[in-house]
């Protein structure tokens, strides 16, 4: 009896430099444009400056390939993770306070640092054994629900509006096909900003009087102009408040990095190695922060473009780091995004913050957190409780004095800090990371 082999046909993988100078360059643009929409979203919800957010993703996407040594193909954009965060400290993005946001970010940025050393020194398993899904999904779930209730008040402002944005980002998700299943948020942005314009809904004066080229940074919105009057008790808030934001944000990076693993075929974990890719996102976390862009992230829907065009050379997402760089340069760009109206906002965001919650879930179901156990009833349940309904709550805070000095802490760093305790001295611990992809 003979037997047959049965062929599987394999999707071609190419090599960008094979493809030739002008297919590499329009690659380069479409990553560009699928980091784009979210990337400028996240300034245009929390009032930071929209072209020092695309300097620094495309100045941060090149330290990160510098010190993880050109090998992994990630692009580095705005993180919604932390959106809670500037929320708490300036709710309305008041231009004064987003500095002190940004000094707390920066302050994450350090906790990154940190993991990455002790990596180095101790191992993955030994360091992310402090953070299991059943800590961080419930902290992941409660800064989507936190957020809420700030997409709805600007969902308010024009419910068909914001229904539309919903509605495309929806269709396009589920429905779409290549491309257009890639970028539902800026299409659901384009979509219903074209409509909020043609009838009469946007003030485009700003995008008239504003110039074609200009520096991207303004000194008012750095870390330094702080220093000129420091509010101490202030300072102290914002980095107690946002810093605990980082250990859902260091989960986020390395299932980041597993995708993007997996997309490829090589093992980024172990080669160049956790250790640097986490150097690498909180350095460049740390310099957009310092100069008043939001934290960076490695991009999903980047990795999302590797799987479409199986281009996985590194020197193509270099490139669309590169004209992230040379738009922020242009004010026209800027000013066009910040009149967007506050319904178009509205609706993406309504989505986007019930997807980091759905995030959170996933990670807590894929993980088979084993919910019969009371240890991991409990941990969940108090990060959730406390996370939610102190940031509910009348004061919006726990807040204490020390000397001179009155700090506050959100309901997502009390949460975070209760989880993480309970999860080191509880018995009954029954996670193990897993390096391989």
């Amino acid at each position: 009896m003979s037997q047959k082999k049965n062929s599987i046909e394999v999707d071609p993988v190419y090599n960008a430099r094979e493809l030739g100078a002008g297919r590499m360059l329009v690659l380069g643009v479409q990553h560009m444009f699928a980091m784009f929409g979210a990337t400028v979203l996240v300034p245009a919800l929390t009032g930071l400056s929209v072209a020092t957010t695309l300097l620094f993703a495309g100045l941060g996407t090149l330290l990160f390939h510098l010190l993880a040594k050109g090998k992994v193909p990630a692009f580095l954009g705005s993180s919604f993770a932390f959106l809670a965060g500037y929320g708490a400290i300036a709710p309305e993005g008041e231009k004064e306070l987003l500095p002190y946001a940004c000094l707390g970010v920066a302050c994450a940025g350090l906790v990154y640092l940190l993991l990455s050393a002790l990596i180095k020194a101790f191992g993955t398993e030994k360091v992310m054994k402090f953070f299991p899904p059943i800590v961080t999904g419930p902290i992941i779930i409660a800064i989507g629900l936190n957020l809420s209730q700030s997409a709805v008040d600007n969902c308010a402002t024009n419910w068909w509006i914001a229904l539309i944005a919903i509605v495309v980002v929806v269709v396009c998700n589920i429905w779409g096909k290549g491309m257009i299943r890639i970028i539902p948020i800026i299409l659901g942005v384009f979509a219903s900003y074209i409509v909020a314009a043609v009838t009469g809904n946007v003030d485009f004066t700003s995008v008239k009087e504003a110039a074609w080229i200009g520096l991207p940074i303004s000194y008012d919105l750095t870390v330094f102009a702080i220093f000129k009057n420091p509010d101490v008790s202030l300072i102290i808030t914002s980095i107690i408040t946002i810093m605990p934001i980082a250990l859902a944000t260091v989960l986020e990076h390395i299932g980041d990095i597993s995708a993007i693993s997996s997309t490829v075929g090589k093992n980024y974990i172990k080669d160049p190695g956790l250790h640097r890719t986490l150097l690498g996102d909180g350095l460049a976390t740390i310099l957009a922060s310092l100069f008043g862009a939001p934290a960076n992230t490695t991009y999903g829907e980047n990795t999302g473009v590797l799987t479409l065009s199986k281009v996985f050379d590194p020197l193509v997402i270099r490139l669309a780091a590169y004209f992230a760089i040379l738009f922020s340069f242009c004010p026209k760009i800027s000013a066009l995004i910040e009149c967007m109206p506050d319904a178009t906002i509205g609706g993406v965001s309504l989505v986007l913050y019930g997807m980091i919650s759905a995030v959170g879930v996933r990670n807590i179901v894929e993980s088979k957190c084993d919910f019969t156990k009371s240890r991991n009833v409990l941990i969940a349940a108090l990060i959730l409780v406390l996370s939610i309904g102190i940031n509910y709550s009348a004061a919006g805070a726990i807040a204490f004095t020390i000397g001179k000095v009155t700090i506050s802490l959100s309901g997502l760093a009390i949460g975070s800090l209760v989880g993480i305790i309970l999860n080191a001295v509880l018995p009954g611990k029954d996670y193990h990371f897993d390096e391989e992809i």
